[in-house]
Parts: structure tokens; sequence; C-alpha cells
């Protein structure tokens, strides 16, 4: 008989879950030398409500089983960049580039990373505004963003918080979903980084689409909810921006866009979760088939369920910004959260936003 550390004789409870142990270990070594008459399907090895595991699991698999494609690697060491891979399907640091410097065809490397980990890191690049400009312009034309403090160049965008200017990105988000075409990606270098903490999370929004429910994907895949920019107008910071200027962009841009919960990406053909918990109307969903809404409860179940699933950690990587770093993500695969940890400490950041398009979605043919 085992004894616990004082010598004594273990309690009834613990008797019992050690001769069950036991038991359970010599079958298992019994049927190990046999050979197994069946091979579990891969679903029934994940609880049915909880497909986190197997979401990341069928993400690789799509991927090849490599966090990226042979042939690209092989483009990547032909260049001598080197290649840091953060998380199993998504967030990988580039080394030994110099982005001031690039031109079309390594724009396009970076292109073909970008699709295939959905966002990409750099670090110690001190670009300055027009360098972060061009950059952005290799890789399509540029938004201006109308709710930012003003600047010298429309396109860019400083996200600056601190002591007096608590962060509002804290919240998984892809950005700017109220547009009709919204972004296709973002460019963020940090300009200036807290002593600790300030960290981004990005989760890889088709993981988070292939981890659901088989009966809840096909709930959601004929349903398009309203994306509103309204949250802005609630949380700008006073002198922001002109009352007169705010009536006349309200009266020029709609308050309220239509978008599919399931993206088709236009370039890769993969689909994905596609939500912005602070611009979607969380009571908005209609079947786009029939122009039926859905019940406001209904609706805001949903919306709750699908938002929660990028927490999962499985499905994510965090990015830890240095003075120089930058971040370049795909908003049509991924989404980000900016962790609000650092105050009374200050963070800058300066983003330029690729133009997008309309987001649709198409159904996989039927064979």
């Amino acid at each position: 008989m085992e004894r616990g550390k004082a010598g004594e004789s273990p309690s009834e409870y613990n008797r019992i879950a050690i001769e069950t142990a036991q038991k359970i270990h010599a079958i298992r070594q019994s049927e190990g030398k046999r050979k197994p008459s069946f091979e579990p399907a891969r679903e029934d090895h994940f609880p049915a409500f909880d497909r986190t595991g197997l979401g990341i699991i069928l993400e690789y698999e799509r991927m090849g089983n490599r966090p990226v494609s042979e042939t690209l690697e092989s483009e990547f060491q032909a260049q001598d960049y080197s290649l840091e891979h953060l998380g199993l399907t998504i967030g990988t640091v580039v080394r030994g580039i110099d982005l001031r410097t690039i031109d079309a065809a390594k724009a396009q490397l970076l292109r073909k990373l970008l699709l295939e980990r959905k966002v990409i890191f750099f670090h110690e690049q001190n670009l300055d505004e027009d360098q972060q400009v061009a950059l952005g312009r290799h890789f399509g034309e540029l938004d201006a963003f109308p709710f930012g403090p003003p600047g010298e160049n429309p396109y860019v965008l400083e996200i600056r918080h601190g002591r007096n200017s608590p962060g509002i990105e804290n919240r998984w988000h892809t950005d700017v979903t109220w547009m009709e075409r919204p972004s296709l990606g973002s460019i963020a270098q940090c300009i200036h980084a807290p002593p600790f903490g300030g960290d981004t999370l990005f989760s890889d929004s088709y993981a988070c689409y292939l981890g659901l429910r088989a009966e809840l994907q096909d709930a959601i895949e004929h349903l398009d909810g309203v994306h509103d920019y309204r949250v802005f107008l609630s949380q700008r910071a006073p002198g922001t921006m002109p009352d007169h200027l705010l009536k006349q962009i309200q009266e020029e841009i709609p308050f309220g866009v239509s978008h599919p919960l399931v993206r088709t990406h236009p370039e890769t053909g993969r689909r994905a979760l596609y939500l912005h918990g602070g611009f979607l109307r969380h009571n908005s969903l209609t079947d786009r088939r029939t122009g039926e809404v859905l019940d406001p409860k209904e609706s805001r179940g949903l919306v709750r369920e699908l938002l929660s699933q990028h927490a999962r950690p499985e499905y994510t990587c965090r990015f830890r910004w240095g003075q120089g770093s930058i971040a370049f993500w795909d908003n049509r695969a991924a989404q980000h959260y900016a962790v609000s940890d650092y105050f009374p400490h200050k963070r800058v950041l300066r983003r330029v936003t690729v133009s997008g398009d309309r987001p649709f979605y198409r159904p996989i043919p039927e064979n």
C-alpha cells in the first residue's frame, strides 16, 4: 500500500484512484500490443461543444503541415532573410530586410508571406512618414482615416495613448469594417514603446471559422450584419474633430453598411469569420437569401458566440513592440487586440491602411 508524505495510509478516495489508474494502465499496456481494429474519426477526438483544437489542426493541414510553403521558404532563404514563426498558423517575424529600400519584387515576396501567415512583423525599421506611406503603396492604394487627430499627411494615422488617453482598441476587431470597402491590410509602426506591456495579439480568422461546429457554420454562411462607425463618434476625444466637420461627415458617410459574417478571401479563396464587436450592430443579422431579419435575441447570441472564438489562445500569436517595430496584418484573414496594460506610460503607433474591396461570401462548390 502506498503512503502519503507523512507516512500515513492514503484516504479511501486516493486508494480507489490509485487502483483505478493501475488497472487503466494495465489495460492500455495490453491493448498497445494489439493492432487497433479502427481509427476514430478526427472529429471524435474533440468534444462537440469545443472544436478549438480541431480548428487549428484543420488550418495547419491546409497549410501543408508547415508554417510556410516550401517554395516560399526557399525564396526567403535565397534573399538571406530569416523567418521566426510566432504561432502555429499565424504570425512571422522577418529578419534581414530593410523596408526603406524594397522594390516591387521584394514587396511581392512579402505579400505571399502575408497571405500564408496573416500577419508579418519587422524590427528596428524606423521609417519616417513618407517612407511608411511609400511602403504601403507597394501593396495598393491607401485609405485616409477621417476620425483621427489632424496631421500633415491624410494617409497617416497616429495612435497615441497614455496617462490621459486610455486605449479603446482592447477588443477583438478587424479595421474599418464600417466602410463599404474595408481595408486589405494595415501597416503599423511603433514610434514610442512603453517600458513594459502594450503588446498586440492577433487571431487567425480562418482557423476560427474551421473550429466552429458544423451546424453553426451552416447557420451563419448566409447571414449579413450591419456595421456602423458611430462608436468612433461617441468615443472621440474632445477637440479631435470640430462639430461642423463631424456634421459634414455624418451627412456624407452612411451610418450602416452590410457585410457577411463569413467572408471569402478574394486572393486565397479561403473562408473566414468577419465581424467587429464595436462596429457590428449585434441585433442586425439578416438572411441575405430571404431578407428575413433574425430575432434580436438570437442575433445577439450568435454575435457573442462568434466574437468569443478569436479569444481562444490556440488561434493567436502575441507581438511585443519596440521602437521601429512594424506589424503588417491582413484584415481579411486576421483580427487583432491591443492590450491596454501599460498606463500611465505612453505608447505611440503610426499606421497606414491599404485599400481593400467589398466583402463577399462564395460557397464552396459541390463535387
